[in-house]
């Protein structure tokens, strides 16, 4: 099938990736001239497991090309996707300019039938909007979808490849044809594909994504309790994991969450609330425990140092919001550091993959290391705020010959508590 995709963001690339590794002919658009011209080559601009080698293959075998004429793009497809941004306003809503933008564009492109798909996350009633804007621009049929995507960053290839479920949002029964037959290569042991309407589909996304933050703000604040009445969050959390009824997924104490999606999509659900007269209040809740399980991580750093940390220089291990990704967008990291900062600190930090974010986002005002063990060099304790699996087995005495103070502060409670105050280490967690 001849599909296009509008933007080469996270979103955009994987989806053209892998569609494009199912024989598919995709055209990526974007307006980077740059970015197109890098990507062509090889040289992909995020870190995704898998995602360079795919690019690079499907380029070879001409069944995936870059391009920045979006007229062309259209004409070619018999599906377009849009996967442009929806950046966060200051009042929460999603900014859809340019979802709003790229449909007009592709509806003074058409030549035939066209289905339109919004991949971007999008609040409940963008379709209408999207439909409302290619009917004024075209005398050509068209179907809007929705197609919202699931992807977990540092595992995005697989789960394209390998979907739990497909969410299908359509009013038209030729679009739901097309669109299945888009996925069917990708559900062959299993039909996970779900069918609904537009809006349920718009909505299912700012749910679901809304509901895993739930569980981690909640388990957040359960691990804030815990230390206040002497409880072990950890065991707390083993014994709520065991009913199936919760599971162990997204259940884990820690510094907070981030990236991309959790932060934005709860900000926007609560903003749709408000649109509609519907206070979300659980979901406002969950906003505000995060903000706060950030706050009482630097709190506890604080409470053994004191406000002036002056001379006091921090190892941080992981600057990114998440393992496998080098997105620092809404990570803890940030927040912390820049709490320590302003504090007097010194930060010397450490990422697998996100130092040259981080450079970006820092510039000079802290110090890269070349590596974990480098940044712990004469230390006054190290900050675990990024859970990558070089981290999780350390050597304790090499840690402890580098370190000024053998102190650790675990955001992600990652460590063998009794195994380090054997060693003699001073270790602070989460939730005990």
């Amino acid at each position: 099938m001849k599909l296009c995709v509008i933007g080469t963001g996270y979103v955009g690339l994987v989806a053209g990736a892998c569609l494009a590794d199912m024989g598919n002919d995709v055209i990526c658009v974007d307006n980077n001239e740059q970015k197109l011209m890098q990507l062509e080559q090889g040289i992909i601009p995020i870190y995704e497991p898998g995602l360079e080698e795919l690019v690079t293959s499907n380029v070879s075998e001409h069944r995936l090309k870059f391009s920045s004429n979006l007229d062309d793009a259209v004409k070619k497809s018999e599906v377009c996707f849009i996967a442009v941004g929806t950046p966060q306003r200051e009042d929460g809503s999603a900014d859809l300019s340019s979802v709003y933008s790229v449909a007009e564009a592709i509806a003074k492109a058409m030549n035939g039938y066209k289905v339109i798909v919004d991949k971007s996350t999008v609040p409940v009633g963008t379709a209408d909007e999207v439909t409302q804007i290619i009917r004024k621009n075209t005398e050509f049929d068209f179907d809007v979808v929705s197609n919202p995507e699931f992807l977990k960053q540092g595992n995005a290839v697989d789960d394209f490849l390998a979907p739990d479920r497909v969410i299908i949002g359509s009013d038209s029964p030729r679009a739901t044809t097309i669109m299945q037959e888009i996925y069917s290569p990708y559900l062959r042991t299993a039909n996970r594909i779900v069918i609904m309407d537009v809006k349920s589909a718009e909505m299912t996304k700012y749910a679901a994504n809304s509901f895993l933050a739930t569980k981690i703000s909640f388990m957040n604040e359960i691990a804030t309790l815990c230390e206040k009445v002497g409880a072990n969050a950890e065991k707390v959390r083993i014994g709520m994991a065991t009913d199936m009824r919760i599971g162990s997924k997204f259940l884990f104490p820690g510094v907070g969450y981030g990236g991309s999606c959790f932060p934005k999509d709860v900000k926007a659900l609560i903003q749709t609330g408000c649109e509609h007269d519907c206070d979300m209040m659980i979901v406002q809740a969950v906003d505000k425990v995060n903000k706060r399980q950030k706050a009482n991580f630097v709190s506890k750093i604080v409470n053994r140092f004191g406000e002036d940390l002056k001379g006091l220089t921090f190892a941080v291990w992981g600057l990114a919001f998440k393992p496998k990704t080098n997105d620092m967008r809404e990570a803890p990291a940030i927040y912390v550091i820049e709490e320590l900062l302003k504090r007097g600190a010194l930060i010397r930090g450490f990422d697998p993959k996100a130092m040259d974010t981080a450079k970006q986002l820092f510039g000079d005002k802290i110090l890269y290391a070349q590596n974990a063990y480098d940044a712990l060099s004469g230390a006054d304790a190290m900050l675990l705020l990024t859970e990558w699996n070089e981290f999780r087995r350390p050597d304790y005495d090499k840690m402890a010959k580098l370190l000024k103070q053998k102190i650790i502060f675990d955001g992600r409670n990652q460590y063998d508590k009794a195994k380090l105050i054997s060693k003699g280490f001073e270790y602070y967690n989460i939730g005990e």
